[in-house]
């Protein structure tokens, strides 16, 4: 079975979950894998480095890694997939780049 995690192609083998590419568990070293769409390891946190701190009211978003649809999941069970997420996560990275900007300032 194949699948794909954080935009990597990974495969089910022996009972467990490896990386195609180099056969090493994915429990042991998703971690050290950066997004396969924007290059970057997730935060410390634990979010998609390319979407950030997510504002009030998002429960929790992802960006697709390049192979799935991106979503925007809320508190009140409403999700947002595909073309409309991808342009709300774009508004959420300029809001994001001025509040950086003004906070330097």
């Amino acid at each position: 079975m194949i699948s794909y995690l954080r935009g990597h192609e990974v495969e089910y083998i022996n009972n467990e979950w490896v990386y195609s590419d180099n056969k090493q568990s994915t429990i042991k070293t998703h971690k050290d894998r950066v997004c396969g769409k924007c290059g970057k390891k997730e935060t410390k946190d634990g979010y998609d480095e390319c979407l950030g701190l997510l504002p009030g009211g998002v429960m929790n978003a992802c960006c697709g890694h390049g192979k799935d649809d991106p979503y925007i999941q809320f508190f009140d069970g409403y999700c947002i997939r595909g073309k409309d997420a991808e342009v709300i996560i774009s508004y959420l990275k300029i809001v994001r780049t001025i509040e950086k900007w003004r906070i330097e300032k």
